[in-house]
Order: C-alpha cells, then structure tokens, then sequence
C-alpha cells in the first residue's frame, strides 16, 4: 500500500540540527517513508491525499507515561509528591484490576492519538494489558512492569515483580512487528531496597534490557537517600549497578554537578516532565546544564494525575519558556532543542533508530497538523510556531508504521464509544462509596 501526501508543508531535520520546511510531497510505501521532494514523484501511489495548508511532521514521543492513570486524572491535586503518592494514589492503585487497566490504556492511547503521540513509555501494573491496547490501536510503545520493594527482609527470590517483569520481557519484546519493546524498571529509590535494585539491575544487563527509573524528583528524595545511604539517588543507583544499562531516567529535578557528570558517562537518557513537575511543586530541572554536558534530555507528560493530560505541545510549550523565565533569559532553551526533545531524542531514548524524524527510509510515523486555525497565522517560524502556538487540537491525521490511526475525529482502530463505556464502568467501581 503507497499513500502520497500532495501539496503540504514538511517539517526536515537538518545535519546541523536545525529545522526547515519544504513545500512538496511525501510518499509512504509499506511502513516506511520512500519519497520526499518539491516534484511529484512518478512512481505509482494507490492512495493520493492532498494536503493544502497541512504540515506534516514526526509523530511525537512521549517519554514517561503511567497511562493507565487516565482513571485517576486529577485525583489528590494540591498536595505534594510524596502525600499526592502515598496518601491518594496508592490507595486507589490498591484496588486496580486488569480490566482497569486495560480501560485506561485504550482512553489514554486515544487521548495521545488525537494529539499527536505515536509512540510512549510505560511504567505500570498488568502491564499485559497496555501490551493489548498498544499492539490492537497499531501505536508504537516502550512497557514495563516496575519493580518496588518496601520491605528490608524481602529476599530477591519473593520478590513477584521481578519474575513478572522477566516474563514480559520475555513474552512481548518485539511484539506487533517490533512496535512494542518492553523494557525493566525500577519505580524509585525511595520505593524499592538496594538488594533488590541490585540483583534486578544485574538481571536488566543480562538480558541486554533498557532501565526506566524516576530519579531524583524532588529535593526531599535527594536530601533523604543521603541520609540513607549518604549518596545522591544518583549515586545510589550507579553504585548497584542500573546505569549499566540503557537507561531511562525520569524528572532529575535535585541533581548535583557530579550526579549530572554521572548521567552523562553511563549515556542516560534524561525525561523532563515541566507540568508534571511544576503541578507538584517539584522544582525545575536544570535541563540546558543536562544539554550542555552532551545528555540526551526528552519529554514525558507523567501520569494524567500529576499533569493532568497526555499533550505533548503543552510539554513542548513549558520546555521551551519555563527555564527561559526561571533564569531571566530567553535564549537559555531554544526551539530547535524542544522539538528534538520530543521527536528524535525520544526516538534515541526508546532504542529506535529509524524513526524521529522524516527522511527517505524512516519509518512513516507522521503526524499533521491544521494550519489554516487562526492561532496559527500569520506564520513567520514554523518551528517556533509548532512549540508556542499548536495546540493538541491541531492535530488531524495521526499515522504509525504507514498506517492512519486518526484522522479528522476519527479513530481507525479502536471503537471510540466501548472504551468510554468500559472507562466508566472502571471508574464507576473504583470510586462507588
């Protein structure tokens, strides 16, 4: 199947790693992008979509998600982390089921694809059921079960998630045609025992896995795991042994000259969250220091109850003037930086080196956006357009692999109103007094 888009505006990532736009064409065969220029090409396409005042772009990638938290949007706002987490969340993950998840992972994937997400990371409970959803909707997506301990005198070996984690690992990676990797995770320090991070980081390298940890998220996590064990989290972690895989660390808000040093010489991936950060009163992660070392910074959303929505250009937004305001000055995060966070470093972050970006052999994961709203002329930036001004609402053709999931409203591959039905029947059981 060959799909050419005729007549729109194309988002090009340079060598340089600035930003243009062509106005031409797009040829999509099979997965894969296979043609891009100012002239039609003459090879035979069996579907022509014309695109006039469209920009299509890469899809965004949504680095830190706990998605099936879709069914607790909004639930404890107004408190800090450590109470938001411990005193409303836990209780109601408490009393989750699989049916639950799989709710919330299908309103969540709908939710990301009508704005603009083509793929996320994943860090939750019954993480089968994310799988599901994931390989049904034809999304791209990077799973796992995260592992916590509370418990000194638990031994490694009755310890469930470890097993449970392995055996998804072992069952789905590299499910639906490579669109599902399920990587290892560790929830957090303060949620999980240094015997158990050891043996698991050990594990995670064995088996040639990729990490997703939170890190470092507020102040209070670094001045306690000092207290501890008198190491930064940072620190904490290097030392059991989970930077020795591919990692993927979420928030680094409290992170030290050294623990920042430390990120960049195991090559960790750093995930900003600004809402989620900002909402809880987390702090601001020194993120242009984390670029200046050459760290691959990205963007997450986190879960809907500390955000409370899945936008990746309300993350792009913050990213790109939070710090600037913070600091006094405007330079400090620049455009082109915002839109690799959330494309081609996302791409890097997930393990996927052929997507990210669009050029000639990609793959086809591509997003278009309406430029014909009138908060988006006149139009004298594109990039700078596409990071303050977008909204999640622009957005009106979502494709993955060369396949349209949405377009104009419409889903392709989920049924819109059995996932409503099926999300309140789940929040109806969750929240019955």
């Amino acid at each position: 199947m060959g799909i050419l888009f005729e007549n729109c505006d194309l988002l090009l990532r340079g060598e340089d790693g600035g930003y243009s736009t062509l106005h031409g064409f797009l040829g999509v065969r099979g997965d894969t992008i296979d043609y891009i220029g100012t002239e039609k090409p003459t090879g035979e396409y069996e579907e022509h979509k014309s695109m006039e005042h469209k920009l299509l772009m890469p899809g965004l990638i949504n680095c830190h998600n706990h998605t099936p938290m879709v069914l607790l949007r909004g639930v404890g706002s107004g408190l800090p982390l450590r109470e938001w987490l411990f005193d409303k969340v836990f209780p109601i993950e408490d009393r989750l089921v699989p049916e639950d998840i799989a709710a919330g992972s299908r309103l969540a994937i709908l939710e990301m694809l009508a704005s603009g997400t083509t793929s996320f990371s994943d860090m939750y409970f019954f993480p089968a059921e994310t799988v599901a959803a994931v390989a049904e909707a034809g999304m791209k997506a990077n799973i796992s079960r995260c592992v916590q301990c509370f418990d000194e005198n638990q031994t490694v070996e009755q310890n469930t998630q470890i097993p449970e984690s392995l055996a998804l690992f072992e069952k789905y990676h590299g499910a639906a045609d490579g669109r599902i990797h399920i990587d290892f995770s560790i929830h957090a320090e303060y949620t999980c025992k240094s015997h158990i991070v050891k043996a698991y980081s050990d594990l995670c390298r064995e088996k040639g896995g990729r990490m997703h940890i939170h890190l470092a998220e507020t102040a209070r996590e670094q001045r306690e795991c000092i207290e501890r064990y008198g190491k930064t989290p940072t620190e904490w972690f290097e030392s059991l042994g989970t930077f020795d895989s591919p990692t993927a660390a979420a928030h680094c808000v409290a992170v030290t000259e050294r623990d920042m040093d430390i990120l960049k010489a195991h090559g960790v991936s750093v995930i900003h969250n600004p809402t989620s950060n900002l909402k809880l009163g987390s702090g601001f992660a020194p993120i242009r220091q984390m670029m200046d070392k050459g760290i691959n910074v990205t963007l997450g959303t986190d879960g809907t109850a500390s955000n409370n929505n899945l936008n990746m250009f309300e993350e792009m937004h913050l990213a790109e003037i939070m710090h600037d305001g913070y600091h006094n000055d405007p330079t400090l995060i620049s455009t082109q930086k915002v839109l690799d966070m959330a494309t081609v470093n996302g791409a890097k972050l997930q393990g996927r080196d052929d997507t990210g970006v669009l050029d000639v052999g990609k793959k086809a994961d591509i997003i278009a956006i309406d430029l014909s709203k009138p908060h988006l002329y006149p139009n004298f930036d594109t990039p700078a357009l596409l990071t303050c001004s977008a909204q999640a609402g622009d957005v009106c053709m979502t494709m993955v692999d060369g396949n349209i999931l949405y377009e104009n409203g419409e889903f392709k591959t989920l049924d819109e109103n059995k996932v409503r039905a099926d999300m309140e029947r789940a929040v109806e059981r969750l929240y019955r007094k």
